[in-house]
Parts: C-alpha cells; sequence; structure tokens
C-alpha cells in the first residue's frame, strides 16, 4: 500500500514537472526574441572614464530614431562596385528610391514590426518610412528604458565640462531581426559648425587678429571679400550652367532665419531667384533667432555658397534635425531627391560605420553628399574628422585663394593653414579608389592601410562676406572649411546640369571617379593642383596630398571631365508589329528586342509611357543588368473603358547613360 502511494507520489511530481516545462516552454516559444545591439555604448562610459552622476529623470522626453538594416548588404556592395566601374554595363545605370526598397531595403513584414513594437510601448510616431529605413518616435526616458532594457544615466564629461547622458549598457529590442541603429539615445558629442572666427583663429596660434594674413584684396564684396558669386567665378568662370534644374540639399543642425539670406543679397545688390525650403526631419524647429539663443551663421553660410556657385538651382532645400541618422535619411527619399549635398557640420558618432548604410545608399542613387573636413588642422583622437573621413563622402579641405580682380578669375591659391585632413582617426580602411597607383607616396606621407583625407578643396581663409544673427554682417572675420564645402555642392550641381543636357544621368559619388582620372595626362585641366602650403602634420605636395586633397575645381574641365558618357556602339531597339489589332477586354504582347555590338552589354531599364487610361503594360523579363543582347515580351491589357481607335506607345531603354526610343502605333479593334 505504502508502495503503492510512493508510485502515485512519484507520478504526480514528475507529471507536474513535466506540466510546468511544457508551459515554460509554450511561454518562451510564444516570447518575442531579444536582440542585443552594439556599438551604441561610449568608450567614456564603458571605461568607466566618465563619472556617473545619477539617473535621468523618467518623464523627460527624448527623440529618437529607429534605423532597420539592410537587407542585402553584400550584393549592393556588388551593386555599388559596378556602378562606378567605367567598364561595366551598369556604370551609372542609379536606381530610383523606391527601387533601392525593393532590392536592398527593409521588407515591409520588418518595417510592420517596428511600427508594431513603438506601439506596443506607447511611442508617439513622429515621422520616417520604409523607403527611409526609420521610424522617428519620441517617448519618456522610462519608455525608452523599458523598451530596450536600458537605464539612461547622467555623466560628467570632463574635457567639456558639461553633464551628458548615455545608456549604461547595450540596449536590446524585442523584433525577430536585430536593428542597426538606435539615434538619440546619448548626447554625448554636440555637433559643430566646422567654421572659425579670425579672433578664435588668432588666439589658438598666439597672434594678434591684425596680423592673420587673408589676401582679402580681390573680393567684389565689401571690404574686399569674397562673395558667393566671387567663387563662382574663380572655380567656374562661365555663364551657361547655373544648377537650371538640379536639387540641391543642405545638412543642418539647427533652423536658420531667411531674413539673413535676404540681408545677404541686399547688401551685395543681388537678387536671390532659388526657392529655399526648411525642412525639419524629427520635429526640430526650423527657425534660429538670435534673441533664443541660436546662432544661424552656418546655415547662412551654407546657403550664399551653394547659391553663389548655383544660382539657377531648381531649388535648395535646409534638412534640419538633431538625429544624424533622420536628416540623411530624409535626405535619401525626399521628392525632389537632392542629387548634391553639402554638410558643413562634424561630430563624433558613438560609431563611425552608423551612417553607412544611408551613404551607400545615395551613391546607388546617383547622389553626392560633401562634408567639410574641419577647422582644427590634422586629423587625431581628439580632432574628430568624422563624417569626413567616411568612406563614402567627399572630404573637402582648405585653401587660401587670390583673384585676378574682383568677381575676377582664379589666380593662385596655397594650403589654408587651418585645414583638416591626415589619416582616419576613426580607423576607416583605405577605399579601393586611394589605393590607385601614385595616389599614397612618399610625398604627401599617406597611410596605405586607412583613410587618407581630404579628397578636394576650395577657399576657407577668412575672406568672406557674411550675415547672420539679425544683428550685422562682416567682412574678412569668418573662414573654414564650411565654406568650401557647400561650394563644392553647388559646383556639382553645374556638373550634374551638364549632364542633363547630354542626356545622362547625374555623375554620383565622385571619389572613384576623380581618383582614377587624375593619375592621368588629364588632371592639369581638371583640378587646380595645390602644392604648396602646409596645415599641422602635412604639407600640400603636387598632386594628392593631405591638406587640399587634389585640389580645387577648374573651371569646365573638371565639368567635362566627369560629365563624359559611356558610348554604345551598334546599340538598337526594335519590336515586331502586332499579329493583330488589339481588343477591348483582351491581352495582346509584342517582343521588345535590344541588340548591342560585341564588347558592349544592354543593362536597360525599359519603360512605356503614352498608353491612354485603360491600357496597362508591362515588361518580362525587363531586361535589368541583363549582358548582351535579350528580348522582352510587352504585355499590353486593354480594358473596355478605352475611347481611342489608335494611339502611340513610347517604349525607351537606358543603356550606357544614353537613352533609346522606338514609339509603335496600335489599333484598337471593338
Amino acid at each position: 500500500m505504502r508502495r503503492i502511494k510512493s508510485l502515485n507520489k512519484s507520478f504526480l511530481i514528475v507529471a507536474a514537472s513535466f506540466y510546468l516545462l511544457n508551459t515554460l516552454s509554450v511561454s518562451l516559444a510564444a516570447a518575442e526574441p531579444r536582440h542585443c545591439l552594439t556599438r551604441h555604448l561610449r568608450a567614456v562610459v564603458r571605461n568607466h572614464r566618465a563619472k556617473r552622476i545619477g539617473k535621468m529623470p523618467g518623464n523627460q522626453v527624448m527623440t529618437l530614431n529607429i534605423v532597420l538594416p539592410l537587407r542585402d548588404q553584400s550584393g549592393l556592395d556588388r551593386f555599388l562596385k559596378a556602378l562606378y566601374d567605367p567598364t561595366s554595363p551598369s556604370y551609372r545605370q542609379f536606381v530610383t528610391v523606391p527601387q533601392f526598397t525593393d532590392r536592398f531595403g527593409p521588407s515591409q513584414k520588418d518595417y510592420e514590426d517596428v511600427l508594431k513594437f513603438a506601439k506596443k510601448y506607447k511611442f508617439s510616431i513622429l515621422g520616417g518610412s520604409r523607403d527611409g529605413m526609420n521610424l522617428v518616435v519620441s517617448g519618456s526616458v522610462s519608455t525608452v528604458e523599458k523598451a530596450f532594457h536600458i537605464k539612461i544615466e547622467s555623466y560628467q564629461n570632463t574635457t567639456q565640462n558639461r553633464t551628458f547622458y548615455a545608456p549604461d549598457r547595450e540596449p536590446t529590442a524585442d523584433l525577430p531581426f536585430s536593428l542597426w541603429h538606435i539615434s538619440g539615445l546619448d548626447n554625448y558629442s554636440i555637433p559643430q559648425p566646422r567654421l572659425i572666427t579670425k579672433t578664435a583663429f588668432a588666439k589658438a596660434h598666439g597672434m594678434n587678429p591684425d596680423a592673420v594674413l587673408t589676401h582679402a584684396t580681390t573680393g567684389s564684396g565689401p571690404s574686399a571679400s569674397f562673395l558667393g558669386s566671387d567663387m563662382r567665378a574663380a572655380y567656374y568662370g562661365g555663364t551657361a550652367l547655373t544648377g537650371a534644374g538640379q536639387n540641391l540639399g543642405l545638412l543642418e543642425y539647427a533652423g536658420t532665419d531667411l531674413d539673413d539670406l535676404a540681408t545677404y543679397y541686399k547688401n551685395i545688390g543681388q537678387t536671390n531667384n532659388v526657392p529655399v525650403t526648411l525642412l525639419s526631419t524629427d520635429g526640430t524647429s526650423t527657425s534660429c533667432l538670435q534673441s533664443a539663443g541660436c546662432d544661424d551663421s552656418e546655415q547662412t553660410i551654407d546657403m550664399t555658397q551653394a547659391l553663389g556657385m548655383a544660382p539657377g538651382l531648381a531649388s535648395l532645400v535646409l534638412y534640419i534635425g538633431t538625429t544624424d541618422t533622420a536628416i540623411i535619411s530624409a535626405m535619401t527619399t525626399h521628392n525632389p531627391l537632392p542629387t548634391t549635398i553639402g554638410c558643413s557640420w562634424g561630430w563624433t558618432p558613438a560609431d563611425p560605420n552608423t551612417l553607412d548604410p544611408y551613404f551607400k545608399k545615395m551613391a546607388a542613387q546617383g547622389q553626392t553628399f560633401f562634408a567639410a573636413s574641419g577647422d582644427s588642422s590634422t586629423w587625431s583622437s581628439t580632432n574628430e574628422a568624422w563624417p569626413a573621413d567616411d568612406t563614402n563622402v567627399v572630404s573637402v579641405g582648405g585653401t587660401d585663394l587670390i583673384t585676378a580682380g574682383a568677381a575676377g578669375p582664379w589666380q593662385s591659391e596655397t594650403a589654408w593653414v587651418n585645414s583638416g585632413g591626415g589619416i582616419s582617426p576613426d580607423s576607416i580602411p583605405i577605399p579601393s579608389w586611394q589605393q590607385l597607383p601614385g595616389v599614397i607616396n612618399s610625398s604627401n606621407r599617406g597611410s596605405t592601410t586607412l583613410r587618407n583625407g581630404p579628397d578636394v578643396a576650395a577657399n576657407a581663409n577668412f575672406t568672406f562676406f557674411v550675415c547672420a544673427n539679425q544683428t550685422t554682417c562682416a567682412a574678412n572675420q569668418l573662414g573654414g572649411t564650411s565654406f568650401a564645402a557647400p561650394m563644392w555642392a553647388g559646383y556639382l550641381a553645374l556638373v550634374n546640369q551638364q549632364a542633363a543636357a547630354n542626356g545622362a544621368p547625374p555623375v554620383g559619388f565622385i571619389n572613384p571617379t576623380i581618383y582614377a582620372q587624375n593619375g592621368t595626362a588629364g588632371y592639369a585641366a581638371d583640378f587646380h593642383d595645390v602644392a604648396s602650403g602646409t596645415s599641422g602634420s602635412f604639407s600640400a605636395a603636387p598632386g594628392y596630398d593631405l591638406v587640399t586633397g587634389w585640389g580645387s575645381p577648374n573651371g569646365s574641365g573638371l565639368i567635362n571631365a566627369l560629365t563624359k558618357t559611356t558610348s554604345a556602339p551598334g546599340f538598337s531597339l526594335s519590336a515586331a508589329s502586332p499579329s493583330e489589332f488589339l481588343t477591348l477586354g483582351k491581352t495582346s504582347s509584342v517582343v521588345v528586342s535590344i541588340g548591342v555590338s560585341a564588347g558592349f552589354s544592354s543593362s536597360v531599364a525599359l519603360s512605356a509611357v503614352g498608353a491612354p487610361a485603360g491600357v496597362r503594360v508591362s515588361f518580362s523579363p525587363n531586361l535589368i543588368n541583363a549582358p548582351g543582347s535579350g528580348s522582352s515580351q510587352m504585355t499590353l491589357s486593354v480594358s473596355r473603358r478605352v475611347i481611342a481607335d489608335t494611339y502611340p506607345i513610347t517604349i525607351t531603354a537606358m543603356g550606357g547613360g544614353i537613352a533609346h526610343t522606338l514609339t509603335l502605333n496600335f489599333t484598337v479593334r471593338r
């Protein structure tokens, strides 16, 4: 009897254990997986170099930008390699925003999962999109801590004598996949404009401000200062190109007062005809008033230099925000898409790879990002270069320019003594285009393993006329590579205008092109080679150097070099006539053939326009990246709503940067 009771007791224990294990297994299976992120914990926090002060108030509101990962990063890298190879059939065959999303962006399900996640934790959704690979949200510190399983602590920044907040550990998220990044979890690094006053420069160098050499003798502005239009005269020198039809973007960490821009144009006797838009990317105010403690010097400088170089732009948009990924995400999706972008700010990221998905997306979409290289001479761990040392941006250094007269042509140029440059302090590997023979040598003392910068340069000395802060205008008091970066963005608008006139797409990321071209005899016609002057540890030298890069743009020479198109010999587009008339409510098809000569691949994208409402046109296959000759079946579905008896339809194929068209006429049978 006792044995039976003992067996029954054992059975109950086993059964109960089985039940608990089974319940636990079901519970774990039903729970969301938790993915730990990386690259968010600041080194000063991880290594206990910052003194912890205490916990952040739980009701303080934070704005975050949740970034989703690329879907096929290795595929994107292969695509970009072919996209910028002049011998490839895919050369400069850029994708549209939706095409990028379909091929490399997050899936619809993944994006919806992030939306559900944000709603689950009751975040307020401020913006973002699947195309932008992001979701902008706001919530209290308590909400952020609960959602990402972290504590937001307050720390003392001993080097800047201020406090900052940051997470105490790497965040984790209850999602079925790992997020790429969460921007806004700390405010350790405050973005700074890449400009400097002559007074601050003199103090740093132990000089009297009046002793600072500026060469402010040939500008057409007050006190012989340079205007944006003077830079256009020096670096372009023509009149035909104005940036017409092009859209330019500027990255800004604060808004502006457009009255300052109006004051600038009024004082120099010129008129701005370009529409300027202030776009908040994450809820940041687009207003910047000195009365509210906001300085809009940088923002005004950026506009006057970009507009001075390209006075006929279709649009100029200032993308304003407090989180880098939100700003740049908007730049990759906004309509109209900015094909040339200037950034005159620098900051220290938690991880220098954070923006790479967006910079690569820009390259895939034919966008060019120019970043000022800085105004504190040689790059170092305490003199942050980022984002100017990122592999996927064009880094812009500074020069000291002399022109032949007011609004006159380029005369001479030396390195600016404070031009940022050197070897990547963020340990970014050397890109392939800097490994070309002759680029890095004993004269420039560049690295053969790490990214070197800058790539190009333009005037940055204290020679400019500036109006800002609703107070006064100043001549020859401000300098910095923040003048040079928007200058280059404006210059590229001229390049893209010329490309469009040639029937070609924009030129996109220019570094692979200019590094390859500048190793040829055409270098002198494309660039002003700045070969004298020193900044910090490096000196300017013939060819490429780590103070001025390849130098400044040499008029139309560089424009012509960048807009050379790949010819398409023997490229033909044809279609067999339909075997019967199109019938209402029926489907018909036509075979469209592409023929190319040996050694050239079609790599075309087929499209059709001109069909009336009720006629659907599709191609299968569309022949994108199809090597050699090929054909596609064009299917036409005719609804009963079609009224026209005959109509033309134009088929377009893009190959080698050249558009090929074929028009067919169809008759509808009733």
